[in-house]
């Protein structure tokens, strides 16, 4: 695609310093950048659509032709203010599109179109992102023409998919349901604190998780190559990874490198760090949003800028065929510099000169010109067979483009029920985790006490542990996992370390023993329904007379419909609230449950009182603690006990306050009370989080408590239902 839209789109050097005046403080991490951040627990509400808009509803009543009519307008009709490339802008909506759905990643389900970050800093700004700040406000008259029933993010990805039909491919379908967003969500991108940088990776090109692209500000991976060397293997190697990152197979990635670089041009008439302005995060009041001006002659048509990289790589730019493919495996290449410096290939020996069409003078010609992650698809092992049977079988390659585009653009909106529109393809795809219909009708009172009756011969902490398990893999950024499906008792899930396997399988056999008796509930309502009963158990126990919520209605997933490959990016390196980390978690654990809780949609009093209730039902690390000396009762026993002051805590390791556990001792006698975790003493070190934990140790707090954390609780058995 235009400016190497699966490779980062070019290199986006630095921008310049940033402006030195002093400024107003308002926020504490501006005095302490290391503070944990609560923001993202933290969820707006009203705002000029209404917390009661019903988008589904307003999303209906656009005719999706007058939509498409009023979008193909806009792709061939040319401004003066940003000239189209070849007369028509279908590369530079489909690269924005692309950009817009590109930021997914599998492992945590952040980014993708539904997000619409690309609207947002810090994503808009990236160098990755130049020039679709244009793009954008090419389609504001569309977007204004519709207001509230099309949100951007429903437009953006539905440009695309005209820009590709108006270019000759037939796209699988389309599908709406992305809510307008009107604020970004707090998201790690990663530790590097300037564009471009790489500290992400260790050992030999490994990846840091969550993060899928390769560099700081890029989509994918470096166009030039890993930190700019012209290794068209090694870049493949990275191409590979971060695709895989992103939910994409080996054909898929081919597929996608090929269809979207069948289009367009990458732009660096000159060097973009002498001759573009700020991004529009830095822009001037007065630029209205709009970043990179560009002093490069006129800054547009064939003066523009954006990667640094210059090129056309087809004869026909605007046309799908076959031609990319013809040239990339037609000609022997050769390593040369843009104009602006940056590497890139040509033809050897002069040849295809004259082939390729200029973007705005129908006088010149030009050879073709590739990218170093367009020769890693001839020089990989795995992806060149590949790539030579799409240019034996065009129509191969038609179609793997089509669905690769379709799963792209639709992986983040998460499952069927929530596709909107005539156009949604009639086929179910295994990446929307689809769940068949239940086949029980919802248990009556009597069934339902007789099982709570049969599952409290469980113990209490195997029966919160399983529910927990369950239920908290669910992630509102793409809608993947949760309780619905029942999939705890299908690999991979089943052999999460996580999840103490050896526990968790021989409470799934007691749960299939008691399902046994009486088939008339799922598996899935049966694990929700047993961690319900335990926690009404355990509060009883504690002196509180309380009914847990249990909606039935879950039905079970069979192994066929789970793809373990898949299902791995959702297994948790790190879960505060059960006191698990792995040696994969980089990030202190104590941010890694602030964001473990966003993904949960939870708000900061509803995660504390859950890992409070969590701790003390016996659900986790049973080395850390005690902090109670009734286990699998719903006590407020974390709370009181964290935040008695007789205890002294010393660092466990020689890594000081960095340290992943501590030792709690007597201030007075130096006897060791109990060891935590950094999620543990967060709650009492955080002023925030140590404000809601001192309502729950209060002398009062014990009903508080239990009443919150059975409202928490009920609401995260629930998440992911329709």
């Amino acid at each position: 695609m235009p400016d190497g839209a699966h490779n980062g789109g070019g290199l986006g050097l630095p921008p310049s310093p940033p402006d030195r005046r002093p400024r107003a403080s308002t926020d504490d991490r501006d005095w302490w950048p290391d503070r944990l951040d609560l923001t993202a627990l933290s969820r707006p509400r009203g705002g000029p659509l209404g917390d009661d808009f019903d988008y589904a509803a307003a999303f209906s009543t656009i005719d999706l032709d007058e939509l498409a009519d009023d979008v193909d307008t806009v792709l061939t009709t040319s401004q003066d203010w940003w000239p189209a490339d070849f007369g028509h802008y279908g590369p530079l909506i489909l690269r924005m599109a692309w950009h817009c759905a590109g930021t997914y990643r599998a492992y945590d389900g952040r980014g993708g179109a539904s997000a619409s970050l690309q609207r947002f800093s810090p994503v808009g700004s990236w160098p990755d992102n130049r020039n679709l700040d244009k793009a954008r406000r090419l389609l504001w008259p569309v977007k204004k023409k519709y207001g509230r029933r099309l949100s951007w993010a429903d437009l953006m990805v539905f440009a695309g998919n005209r820009a590709l039909e108006t270019m000759g491919l037939r796209t699988l379908g389309y599908a709406g349901g992305r809510a307008e967003v009107l604020r970004p969500e707090p998201v790690y991108w990663g530790p590097e604190r300037t564009w471009l940088g790489d500290d992400r990776h260790s050992g030999v090109r490994d990846l840091e998780n969550p993060l899928a692209a390769d560099q700081m500000g890029l989509i994918y991976v470096n166009p030039e190559g890993p930190n700019t060397v012209p290794d068209p293997v090694m870049s493949a190697r990275d191409i590979r990874d971060t695709f895989a990152r992103m939910s994409m197979d080996d054909e898929e990635t081919v597929a996608l490198i090929v269809g979207g670089h069948t289009f367009g041009k990458t732009h660096g008439a000159a060097d973009p760090e002498r001759h573009l302005g700020r991004e529009p995060a830095a822009a001037p009041i007065e630029h209205q949003g709009l970043g990179w001006p560009g002093d490069h002659g006129s800054g547009r048509a064939g003066d523009t800028i954006t990667s640094g990289l210059e090129g056309t790589w087809t004869p026909t730019p605007t046309t799908w065929d076959n031609s990319y493919l013809t040239a990339l495996f037609g000609f022997e290449w050769d390593v040369a510099l843009s104009p602006a410096g940056l590497w890139q290939w040509v033809p050897r020996g002069g040849a295809g000169a004259g082939t390729v069409p200029d973007a705005h003078d129908p006088d010149r010609r030009h050879a073709p010109t590739f990218l170093t992650t367009d020769l890693a698809l001839r020089f990989d092992p795995v992806y060149e067979p590949i790539a030579r049977r799409f240019l034996v079988h065009p129509d191969q390659l038609a179609t793997a483009f089509a669905r690769a585009w379709f799963k792209l653009t639709h992986l983040d909106l998460g499952p069927r029920r929530r596709h909107l529109g005539p156009l949604v393809p009639d086929e179910t795809f295994l990446w929307q985790d689809p769940v068949p219909a239940p086949r029980h009708d919802p248990p009556g009172p009597q069934l339902l006490a007789r099982l709570r009756r049969r599952l409290l011969e469980i113990p209490v902490p195997h029966l919160v542990s399983a529910a927990w398990a369950s239920a908290s893999t669910y992630r509102h950024s793409d809608r993947r996992g949760g309780s619905d499906g029942g999939r705890l008792r299908l690999e991979p899930q089943r052999g999460w370390p996580v999840n103490d396997p050896g526990t968790l399988h021989g409470v799934l056999r007691a749960l299939e023993e008691i399902r046994g008796q009486d088939d008339a509930i799922s598996a899935a309502d049966l694990i929700v329904l047993g961690g319900c009963a335990a926690v009404e158990r355990a509060a009883r126990d504690a002196g509180v007379e309380i009914e847990v919520p249990f909606t039935p209605g879950r039905a079970d997933a069979p192994q066929e419909w789970t793809d373990p490959v898949s299902f791995a990016a959702l297994e948790p390196s790190a879960d505060g609230f059960r006191n698990y980390r792995d040696r994969r978690a980089r990030r202190p654990a104590e941010h890694l449950l602030v964001d473990r809780a966003a993904l949960l949609t939870l708000s900061a009093a509803e995660m504390t009182v859950l890992v409070g209730g969590l701790r003390v039902l016996g659900v986790g690390d049973p080395e850390l603690g005690p902090f109670t000396t009734r286990p699998g009762v719903l006590t407020n026993d974390f709370f009181t006990n964290l935040l008695d002051d007789s205890v002294v805590w010393e660092p466990d390791d020689g890594k000081g306050s960095l340290s992943a556990t501590f030792t709690g001792r007597n201030r007075s006698s130096g006897q060791v009370r109990r060891r935590a975790s950094r999620v543990d003493l967060v709650f009492g070190a955080d002023p925030e989080l140590r404000a809601l934990a001192e309502v729950y140790a209060a002398d009062d707090g014990q009903e508080i408590f239990v009443r919150d954390f059975v409202a928490a609780w009920a609401r995260v058995m629930d998440l992911g239902r329709s």
